[in-house]
């Protein structure tokens, strides 16, 4: 049966739909982005000769069941002309990293990194922990590979060079030293206990240290202590010896060394069962600063060459890369992603697969840490599934469970009503698609839970519906539901309107609210329990908490949001500098509330118009 067969009034789709489109195409470098029946976009691709590369989807045949699968759900197609292929491979990164195609290779973490920043935009520079952009200026060192590592390295680093890690505002308003100057932590500029020039001496040390010069700076530290000492001022000799075991301990801080590599990011990929596991080792000034394992997403038959080399452009995106790569694999693209890279940072970047030396000892270690990681993570994800297959037979759920979606709502009195979605999979608590769900329906009574729940399920569902095409992965298999008979009476109201066929539990405290004797609610069956030392039940517990600590977690920062409200925000007209006047005269916003016309009208820079109308906005005679 001819899957793309369709009617004379019905807009083609998949292969029929690519070949009308290849007939418009250029033989020239670009990305296209293949689209669904709700213009989401399936697939982003780059290509040297755009005509050429989508020539290969007008048929089925000769592709694997993942791009066969995406050929046939392709709506539409669009298309950008880039002036080089290394444009488009930039370009193709930006699009991945911005709509998260379901059938590219993406990173599932593509958080930034931290640096160090010694800052210059202030006459006495300040060292501090950065993330983001790099618009303050100064000297940034990194990227380290947790935020553990760069607190680690930022609070040895003041023990050794006593540098201010506070704010400009909390250093321009200090009065005397803090803590951190009795700790021996800063050297205390605020107050003038070092002078702008010793101060300068600092910053120039630890500026020469973090850029690599660690001997000369020991040595420089060692000179002194022993002057110090000869001239038996054994107080500042000491403090000299304290530096000195400080810098010792950020070089010794690592178990992977590397004398000849100076500057560079070692990138290893393992493959197992499907999945693969990227370790990344980052050396910089000839240190090493740390790893971290990455997860990204692709189809199990994705080559191994294909995944890294995804991984690589887009790692890179947000990220400034070294001038040297050293890489596990040799890439068939290693040239174009060499031209791309070194086109974004302004510089050379070469891509490496050493074989002997050193450096492959090193790439040799970094796969063997991929390796170990990814056995952790099958294992975690074995144990998972077992557990999944395991609720599925205890709740005679038929098919396998791959998703849970748990539901909870959380608010104080009926006020600043949340609901919290928490998404539980093989790979355990996926954390980037919890969601919260504000109370938004005015006609519901305040702290009415089953109203709560009905609104919170509707609107996710609804959103569900619109969004699912064939094969979705966002449908649940699973709706766990914190509550009792109620709560799924509204869950079954919401699926039943939706159309939907999802199995829903309730599960609710048991008598005198013990954890352990929980009841739980399932259609069609009386309410009963699990057995106490039940792996499920524990299972269920941690699902439930979860969903509990997102809400209400969610429910407290609204509510700390609404006590943090300030009433003049409120007053059209009133910017940040009349609200200061008002609140450095009255002293608070309830006195401007409770001010009289004449009292508003002496305020500086509020005018009579302007008082009249804060007046009127407090005392209901506003428009």
């Amino acid at each position: 049966m001819n899957m793309q067969n369709t009617s004379e009034t019905d807009p083609p789709i998949g292969t029929n739909l690519i070949k009308a489109k290849v007939k418009t195409l250029p033989n020239g470098p670009g990305v296209y982005r293949m689209l669904g029946s709700n213009d989401d976009v399936l697939y982003v691709g780059k290509a040297k000769n755009l005509k050429n590369r989508v020539s290969s989807y007008t048929r089925i045949s000769g592709h694997s069941n993942r791009i066969a699968n995406m050929i046939r759900l392709t709506h539409n197609m669009e298309f950008i002309r880039t002036q080089t292929e290394a444009d488009a491979l930039l370009l193709e990164a930006n699009l991945i990293q911005k709509f998260k195609p379901r059938f590219n290779v993406l990173m599932r973490d593509d958080k930034s990194l931290p640096y160090i920043l010694l800052a210059d935009d202030h006459i006495i520079p300040q060292i501090t922990k950065h993330r983001g952009s790099r618009k303050r200026k100064g000297d940034y060192f990194g990227p380290f590979a947790s935020p553990g590592a760069v607190n680690r390295t930022l609070n040895t680093l003041q023990k050794a060079f006593l540098l201010r890690s506070c704010s400009d505002s909390v250093y321009d308003s200090r009065t005397r030293p803090c803590l951190l100057h009795q700790i021996k932590r800063c050297s205390a500029p605020c107050t003038n206990e070092i002078s702008p020039q010793d101060y300068s001496l600092l910053v120039k040390q630890a500026r020469q240290f973090l850029s690599g010069s660690n001997q000369d700076i020991q040595g420089e530290l060692a000179q002194q202590m022993q002057a110090a000492s000869d001239v038996q001022d054994f107080e500042l000799a000491a403090e000299y010896r304290d530096r000195i075991r400080a810098l010792t301990y950020i070089q010794s801080t690592t178990d992977v060394f590397a004398r000849t590599i100076e500057e560079a990011d070692i990138i290893s990929l393992a493959q197992e069962g499907g999945q693969s596991c990227i370790q990344v080792f980052f050396f910089r000034a000839g240190r090493n600063l740390g790893n971290k394992a990455y997860f990204p997403r692709h189809d199990k038959d994705t080559p191994s060459e294909e995944v890294l080399e995804s991984f690589i452009i887009q790692f890179y995106e947000n990220r400034q890369a070294p001038r040297k790569i050293l890489l596990n694999l040799t890439l068939p693209s290693k040239s174009l992603l060499e031209e791309a890279l070194s086109l974004k940072q302004d510089y050379k970047v070469n891509l490496t697969t050493p074989k002997r030396g050193e450096k492959a000892d090193i790439v040799a270690h970094t796969e063997q840490n991929a390796r170990e990681a990814l056995a952790r993570k099958l294992s975690e994800t074995a144990s998972q599934q077992n557990l999944l297959s395991a609720v599925a037979e205890t709740f005679d759920i038929e098919g396998p469970i791959r998703r849970i979606e748990v539901f909870d709502n959380s608010h104080l009195g009926g006020t600043n009503q949340l609901g919290g979605m928490i998404v539980a999979t093989e790979d355990g608590f996926v954390k980037n698609q919890y969601r919260k769900f504000n109370i938004k329906n005015a006609d519901s009574v305040p702290g009415d839970d089953y109203a709560m729940m009905q609104e919170v399920l509707t609107r996710r569902y609804e959103r569900m519906v619109r969004e699912e095409n064939a094969d979705s992965s966002n449908r649940p298999d699973l709706i766990l539901i914190d509550g009792g008979k109620g709560q799924l009476g509204i869950a079954r109201k919401v699926m039943a309107e939706l159309g939907l066929d999802i199995p829903l539990i309730g599960i609710a405290k048991g008598p005198d609210r013990n954890a352990g004797r929980e009841q739980f609610f399932m259609p069609g069956r009386d309410v009963f329990n699990l057995p106490p030392n039940s792996p499920v039940l524990y299972y269920l517990q941690r699902l439930r908490d979860e969903a509990h600590r997102f809400a209400i977690g969610g429910h407290r920062i609204k509510r700390k949001k609404d006590i943090r409200a300030n009433p003049l925000d409120d007053i059209s007209g009133i910017g940040a500098k009349r609200k200061k006047a008002l609140l450095h005269h009255f002293g608070s916003a309830k006195a401007v509330m409770r001010a009289s016309l004449a009292d508003l009208i002496r305020v500086e820079g509020i005018s009579a118009g302007i008082a009249q109308h804060i007046y009127d906005h407090f005392n209901g005679e506003g428009s």
